[in-house]
């Protein structure tokens, strides 16, 4: 023991004057604020003396505690690491036992110290989780720790008030940046004295002195912390659903605007009724197939008119408002051609085309409930509902029952 002891008191002894001659040093290097060189030759003696007198304190602590008998307090032991090794995780659980209530999950290769063990159970204490999980499903010891340093990432605390981040491993180097004390950096590399580190924006070498380098493991997850994690991933995806959405309908009215123009410069509304005006008929075009599609492409673009305007359920008004089929009715109205009232009878008219694939400007897209004018590059303009009125939509935008031709 006498022998030990004296050993330890030696390392003390030598780490201390060490441990003050660097960080008088490396503080002057390396920290932001400037030291006297006087100034500093006297803090690095006034230290070195100090720690010398509290090693040989310690020293002579040890010796009286060994000649009372008294045992040495003996230095702290890492905590054995037990790394899941499962195809996706393992039930943590508040007591050794299948009957346990399942307090949260360890994930293949995260780790948890062990703090106990009973019956083929380990009791493990991982992140916010402490609680059970089965021995056999982990490895432990040196094989664990192996592991756990495998899977763990390095990163390094800054302890200085403001540390130089350098482009290489030498104070003769350029500075890049200051980092600011407690600021956490990934580790990429760690060499003699310095280590390599991802900054963020930047990556370069600080002093291995000023900075508390660690491991951080994948922990458990409590029931609370997945429901949370769950809760936000949902939020996220309604969210990209929505965004997603909102640029789809921009897109389609985009294209509308660009149809209606288009429409308006090649063929003006032939006694068309306007956003403020009464519709008032035209004549039936010929039968012929090319007519029909003339017609077809007539229809969507006068359709296409009074897109804003409003919806009014049970409406047959263009202007004043309409609901989905007193739209499709009146637009068809203005060409002559007479349609029943409700949406579930004008999709049984005409002839089905046989999928969206092969509809024409003008022809009928029916939906559950629902029915909407085909303009073209799979879109429809159709009386929506009371919140957006009459709109172009992407045809697809919900399931549809059927593409009827109407001329």
């Amino acid at each position: 023991m006498k022998q030990r002891s004296r050993k330890l008191a030696g390392l003390c002894i030598t780490a201390a004057i060490i441990a003050t001659a660097n960080t008088t040093t490396a503080v002057a290097r390396e920290s932001k604020d400037q030291v006297v060189e006087q100034e500093e030759h006297k803090l690095h003696i006034g230290a070195g003396a100090a720690a010398l007198e509290a090693a040989e304190t310690a020293m002579e602590e040890i010796r009286a505690a060994e000649e009372a008998g008294e045992a040495l307090p003996e230095a702290k032991e890492e905590p054995e690491l037990a790394v899941a090794q499962v195809d996706s995780y393992l039930h943590v659980r508040n007591q050794p036992g299948m009957e346990g209530e399942i307090i949260g999950k360890l994930y293949n290769d995260s780790v948890g110290e062990i703090i106990g063990e009973e019956n083929g159970w380990l009791k493990i204490t991982s992140g916010s989780v402490e609680g059970y999980i089965k021995e056999e499903y982990a490895i432990r010891g040196e094989e664990g720790a192996a592991k756990a340093e495998e899977v763990g990432v390095r990163q390094a605390k800054v302890e200085a008030d403001a540390l130089r981040l350098r482009e290489e491993a030498t104070t003769e180097s350029g500075i890049i940046t200051l980092l600011p004390q407690e600021e956490v950096v990934q580790v990429e590399e760690e060499l003699e004295g310095w280590v390599k580190v991802d900054a963020g924006a930047e990556q370069g070498y600080v002093s291995a002195d000023y900075v508390d380098v660690y491991t951080v493991h994948p922990v458990a997850e409590s029931r609370e912390e997945e429901e949370e994690r769950l809760r936000r991933e949902e939020e996220a995806r309604l969210a990209e659903e929505e965004a997603a959405r909102a640029q789809a309908e921009a897109e389609a009215e985009a294209s509308a605007r660009q149809t209606l123009e288009a429409a308006r410069e090649s063929a003006p509304a032939r006694g068309s009724e306007s956003k403020r005006g009464e519709a008032k008929p035209v004549p039936e075009s010929s039968g012929s197939t090319q007519a029909s599609s003339g017609l077809g492409q007539q229809i969507a673009n006068y359709a296409l008119q009074f897109v804003g305007n409003p919806y009014v359920y049970g409406g047959t008004s263009l202007t004043n408002g309409a609901d989905c089929s007193g739209f499709v009715m009146s637009v068809y109205k203005n060409f002559g051609i007479s349609l029943p009232r409700t949406s579930g009878e004008q999709g049984q008219c005409g002839t089905d085309v046989g999928g969206l694939g092969n509809a024409r400007p003008g022809d009928l897209v029916s939906y559950s409930g629902h029915i909407g004018i085909y303009i073209g590059n799979g879109q429809i303009v159709h009386a929506s509902s009371a919140k957006t009125g009459i709109k172009v939509s992407n045809a697809g935008y919900r399931p549809i029952l059927s593409v009827r031709r109407i001329v």
